[in-house]
């Protein structure tokens, strides 16, 4: 189990040096001046757009895993596992995601969400993604989130090579920035 851990801190530390070397050829996403948007690289992703009548509450940036297992065939996702943090330098743990997709602060407020569409501004990491909240529980950060965007992706993809067995269980590590919106009236 150590080993297990030691190997996944490993693989985290080698992943955000990778990703700091390759994000200068990656377009990032911003928040605008007005702190209401994000303004994402066009046209290619406009369809991660949040629809007018939202603005931009708050964002977390999130450090962990997605999980993937094989089948014999392919590499099926399972869940995303990762802490996430206040700032970019992954300080001040403010909660978890996990599983549904789900996001849960550390005061206990969660949001349960749905994809809507994403887009592929970089071929080596995971896509950024437009999800819809299907529920909130709780009070805290995450009541009244009506949309989550998932930004500026490092890593998380699949493995290249097929697995050793069935069922076999990978945990490739990733980086995100989550954006979230609520209602502006």
């Amino acid at each position: 189990m150590q080993t297990m851990k030691i190997k996944r801190v490993i693989a985290l530390l080698v992943m955000l040096a990778i990703a700091g070397l390759s994000s200068a050829s990656v377009p990032a996403a911003r928040a605008s001046a007005s702190d209401h948007s994000v303004d994402l690289p066009s046209p290619l992703c406009d369809s991660v757009e949040v629809p007018e009548g939202n603005r931009l509450a708050f964002r977390v940036y999130a450090l962990g895993v997605q999980v993937y297992r094989w089948n014999g065939a392919s590499w099926g996702f399972v869940e995303p596992e990762a802490t996430l943090f206040a700032d970019p330098h992954y300080h001040g743990e403010v909660g978890i995601h996990y599983v549904g997709p789900t996001w849960e602060s550390n005061s206990g407020s969660k949001v349960v969400a749905t994809r809507v569409a994403g887009c592929t501004p970089d071929a080596t990491a995971i896509p950024w993604l437009r999800l819809q909240t299907v529920s909130t529980e709780g009070p805290g950060i995450f009541s009244s989130v009506t949309y989550i965007q998932r930004l500026n992706t490092t890593g998380g993809l699949p493995p290249a090579a097929p697995g050793s067995s069935i069922g076999e269980v990978a945990e490739v590590p990733y980086t995100a920035e989550y954006y979230f919106y609520r209602a502006s009236n």
